[in-house]
C-alpha cells in the first residue's frame, strides 16, 4: 500500500484523532479502544490495518506510537459490560473511553468502521478506516496489541484455557477447551455457544 492510500486523513483539518477497537468478536476478554492523534511533523512508516501485521511488526509499531504521537488513549469495556450493554453499546462505551483519555483535544475523530458513538466532538466513521488513515491504523494497531497482552495474562490466570493462542476468539480449540473444562469469569455469557452451555 503507498502511502497515498493510506493518507485519507491529510484531507482534514486541524488535528485528527484515530478510533479503532478490538475484540468484538471474541466468547471471552473485554472489548478494548484507541484514540490516537498522530505527529504530523514525525510521521511513522509502516502503519496498516493491525490485523495485516505480523505481532512482532504490530508490538513494535505499538512502541513506536507511544513514543512518537502527540497523544494516545487505550480503554476497555469489561466482560460484565458486554453482558449487560451488548457488544456494540460496549465498544462504543470503550471508544468514549479512549477519546476523553486523550490529553490533547482533537479538531476531528475518526473512527474505523460504519457507527459513531455520542461525543462531544465531531465525529465521522470511516468504512476500512484502518487501511485508510493513519491515525486510526495506529489505533488498530494499539488495540490489538493491549488486548493480546490482556489476552495472555488470562491465560496464566486460566491455564486450562489457551487464550494466549486463541486471544478468546471461537477457534475449535476454544469451543474443545470450553466443553471440557466450562466457563471462566472472563467468558461473555451472552455470547453462544457460552449461553447455551450455562442453561
Amino acid at each position: 500500500m503507498n502511502a497515498k492510500e493510506n493518507n485519507a486523513d491529510a484531507k482534514y483539518e486541524g488535528i485528527i484523532a484515530g478510533v479503532d477497537e478490538a475484540g468484538r468478536g471474541p466468547l471471552a476478554g473485554p472489548v478494548i479502544a484507541a484514540a490516537v492523534i498522530l505527529n504530523p511533523d514525525d510521521l511513522i512508516e509502516g502503519l496498516a490495518d493491525s490485523k495485516k501485521l505480523t505481532e512482532k511488526h504490530r508490538n513494535f509499531l505499538a512502541g513506536q506510537i507511544k513514543q512518537r504521537a502527540l497523544s494516545y488513549s487505550v480503554a476497555q469495556a469489561n466482560v460484565e459490560e458486554i453482558d449487560r450493554l451488548n457488544i456494540l453499546q460496549a465498544t462504543m462505551l470503550a471508544m468514549q473511553r479512549a477519546v476523553a483519555g486523550l490529553h490533547r483535544r482533537p479538531d476531528k475523530i475518526l473512527i474505523d468502521g460504519n457507527r459513531v458513538p455520542v461525543l462531544a466532538i465531531s465525529a465521522e466513521a470511516v468504512i476500512k478506516g484502518d487501511s485508510k488513515v493513519k491515525a486510526i491504523s495506529a489505533a488498530s494497531i494499539l488495540a490489538k496489541v493491549t488486548r493480546d497482552a490482556i489476552m495472555t495474562e488470562y491465560h496464566r490466570q486460566h491455564p486450562l484455557f489457551s487464550f494466549h493462542i486463541h486471544k478468546g476468539y471461537g477457534t475449535k480449540l476454544h469451543i474443545a477447551e470450553l466443553q471440557n473444562y466450562g466457563c471462566t469469569d472472563i467468558h461473555r455469557r451472552s455470547f453462544q455457544p457460552v449461553k447455551s452451555m450455562l442453561l
